[in-house]
């Protein structure tokens, strides 16, 4: 039985190392085990001393939302010696610490499998052995802490999600100076043997070139880049982006210096351009919700590994792969993760680029095609294409929208949009989309073709095959919630009966509830997330010095995501779900919960509440309860934070998505259209890809009285988000 570990950060630091650390310590302390934090990474552990000290369940309270880490990192010259990893060893048998969790990236990783492999080495020679001359091995468990995302074993890594949108936001700052003095910007992001950050950047901000140090450049690539850049100006484009990783290089192998590009494109187009190179500014903040999420879904991943298996010896990495967590062992990390630097040295790109993964080859792929794609100049006559949005608006519905017109006209399809979602096509309003306009539309909020919730009557559908008929459409790529998959079912069930509507339909999720089948995520949940753990977030500010409970209600209809999700990212104490429902016996509880925290010195409590999570216990009546019943120890408060949730700019996760999205729903249509088929098919998340599904397939996944699939992955994390928000553990520690 373990009885003791230690949790630490090192290297360079980034957004949601504190939320790591606090699920680490939460859980293990419900575990009953002794926790330590290691101060200033591995330069603690060496000296030892007040350096290590132990953690209980309130030390790491209020630190969720905080950026950096709060105890510290630094570089260590002295534990690269065998000296200084020996006196490590030391510092942890004095305690008796079993177990080592390091938060970091390939260089602490790296560390941590080195102190494993030495172990006993140092331990006999501490002559600290058992009398017997057993030394029980270090646990080692790694969390990937890097804002580069360049760790093998994982899909994403801790801080990174944070950093992009940091990026992205300085990208649509930019972008506005640019367009009132016509200027193009040179954009360097960090980034010296991976190119994740300035390649999903440039597709979230709508970048004209993006280099990488991944992707081998022609000998004259600046020909085809100025080449590019100039035929953007002469179809309209007067402001550009170049989004360069500070690791890309040229073909002999020397780095690419920002000002290199501006230089050679001030003499070669003539054009004003400036230099932005964002620094240290990216690791910066308080981390965002997908990194608040992905470091508590780790950190109880790595006290769960070590306490599931605790015969065995862990020497592993936690990661997140297709949306499961998994472990991999230390050695096959820091192998593969440094093998892509090695063979970016090397010259040996197509290597380091199949090393990367699938997925970061295809967002490489998707890049290129918008960075070069342009109206085609000669349009098919043959009919057109008509994009709709219904529903409820949701961020990052212009982002499908554009992607998906730009790459059909790029084929010389003409496509149209339908005002309002289906009214459009019920009114024979169909307009045309601009490609110039298109392109500004990748970062805007809402939906600007317009969007509006509405139900089928006698005699639509016949309106809608009219103008068809009539308009000779082709196909239709419908972006949208529940409420969209449910008429495009009724218009694939008139098919027999009206035959101008057998044409492909092609289902985009788009909704913050993200109540949707055949995807993990949907369009605009990732923004709606953010603005709810914002809210949150400032609530917490207001706490001051006083005794209040607040009872926050979010969106989400019979889908208990948001709340779930938000209490996850916002350390909320409780989530009230409709997948759950409440019963009285639960206010109970959770009102005598209240009371005690609270004459304990709690000073707030957040509870969040699905808006149907019950029809009868209502936040007012919740709040009545609690507050009838608080006997003087605390009031109560209410925040609905209604509309508030689905508006905003998109996130760069939600742009990103869209525009994998948009690409696929296009490439799907034009290849209906070639095999002449009539199908209609629903695009999702799934794993790490987009996928296609048809639509029967998604009906048949939902329960249709609840309105929700009957398989939702994120329910397998409520028992951590309950244990992570109360106000102590279960059981006591062994301290």
């Amino acid at each position: 039985m373990l009885k003791a570990l230690a949790v630490m950060t090192s290297g360079g630091d980034s957004p949601g190392m504190n939320a790591a650390v606090r699920a680490v310590v939460r859980r293990a302390l419900d575990y009953g085990i002794q926790v330590y934090g290691i101060r200033f990474g591995y330069e603690g552990l060496v000296t030892g001393g007040d350096q290590i000290v132990p953690l209980q369940w309130k030390d790491v309270g209020g630190i969720l939302q905080k950026g950096g880490t709060f105890l510290g990192t630094a570089r260590s010259d002295r534990f690269r010696t065998p000296e200084g990893r020996r006196q490590a060893t030391l510092h942890l048998l004095e305690r008796e610490i079993e177990a080592l969790v390091v938060i970091g990236g390939d260089g602490s990783l790296s560390g941590a499998h080195l102190l494993a492999r030495e172990w006993s080495e140092h331990v006999e020679g501490l002559g600290r052995s058992s009398p017997a001359g057993e030394v029980h091995p270090l646990q080692v468990i790694g969390l990937p802490g890097s804002i580069d995302n360049d760790l093998h074993g994982t899909d994403m890594s801790i801080g990174a999600d944070t950093a992009l949108n940091h990026i992205v936001r300085a990208m649509d700052d930019l972008s506005s100076t640019a367009a009132s003095h016509q200027r193009t910007f040179v954009l360097e992001t960090m980034g010296r043997h991976c190119g994740y950050l300035a390649l999903t950047a440039a597709l979230a901000g709508g970048a004209s070139w993006v280099l990488v140090p991944e992707e081998e450049l022609e000998l004259r690539w600046h020909q085809k880049m100025v080449a590019a850049l100039d035929h953007a100006r002469e179809i309209g484009r007067t402001h550009q982006m170049v989004v360069v990783a500070e690791g890309a290089r040229h073909p002999d192998g020397l780095f690419i210096n920002s000002n290199e590009i501006r230089k050679l494109l001030v003499d070669r187009l003539g054009i004003d351009v400036r230099v932005t190179v964002l620094g240290h500014v990216q690791r910066g903040g308080s981390p965002t919700a997908f990194d608040r999420v992905l470091a508590t879904r780790l950190g109880v991943a790595a006290v769960d590994t070590l306490m599931q298996g605790p015969e065995g010896v862990h020497c592993h990495m936690v990661g997140l792969v297709r949306n499961t967590v998994v472990k991999t062992p230390l050695s096959e990390v820091v192998e593969k993760s440094r093998a892509v630097g090695m063979e970016i040295e090397n010259g040996d790109y197509a290597r380091a680029l199949s090393l990367r993964g699938g997925s970061f080859r295809n967002a490489l792929d998707l890049v290129k095609t918008l960075t070069r794609i342009s109206p085609a100049q000669e349009t098919r006559d043959d009919g057109i294409v008509v994009i709709l949005t219904a529903g409820a608006d949701a961020p990052g519905m212009n982002t499908a929208v554009s992607v998906a017109a730009r790459c059909l006209l790029n084929e010389g399809i003409r496509t149209y949009a339908s005002p309002d979602g289906f009214l459009g096509l019920i009114r024979g309003n169909l307009q045309p989309l601009d490609w110039h306009q298109l392109v500004g539309w990748v970062n805007r909020p809402g939906s600007e073709i317009g969007t509006a919730r509405y139900e089928f009557r006698e005699g639509d559908l016949e309106r809608i095959a009219g103008t068809v008929e009539t308009n000779r459409v082709r196909a239709i790529v419908a972006i949208g919630g529940w409420g969209t998959y449910r008429r495009a079912a009724q218009l694939a069930e008139s098919q027999d009966r009206l035959p101008a509507l057998r044409i492909p339909v092609v289902l985009i999720p788009a909704t913050i509830d993200n109540n949707l089948p055949c995807t993990e995520y949907s369009i605009g949940t990732d923004t709606a997330l953010n603005n709810i753990v914002e809210a949150v977030d400032k609530i917490r500010h207001t706490a001051g010095a006083s005794r209040r409970a607040f009872l926050v209600e979010v969106m989400g209809r019979r889908s208990g995501f948001l709340a779930l999700m938000g209490a996850l990212a916002s350390g909320a104490e409780k989530a009230y779900l409709p997948e759950l429902g409440i019963r009285l016996s639960e206010l109970n509880q959770d009102l005598e919960h209240l009371r005690t925290s609270f004459r304990q010195g709690k000073r707030l409590v957040i509870l969040l509440r699905n808006e149907h999570s019950s029809a009868r216990y209502t936040t007012d009546f919740i709040r009545s309860l609690f507050e009838e019943e608080s006997e003087g120890a605390f009031q109560v408060r209410t925040a609905i934070l209604g509309h508030i949730q689905r508006g905003g700019i998109p996130t760069a996760f939600d742009r990103i998505l869209a525009s994998r999205m948009g690409a696929g729903a296009a490439g799907s249509i034009l290849e209906s259209l070639e095999r002449g088929s009539a199908r209609c098919t629903v695009v999702g998340l799934s794993g790490r890809g987009i996928r296609e599904f048809p639509l029967e397939e998604a009906l048949e996944q939902m329960e249709m009285g609840e309105g929700r699939p009957k398989r939702q992955w994120y329910m397998d994390l409520v028992e951590m988000a309950q244990a992570l928000a109360k106000y102590g553990p279960s059981r006591s520690s062994s301290s």
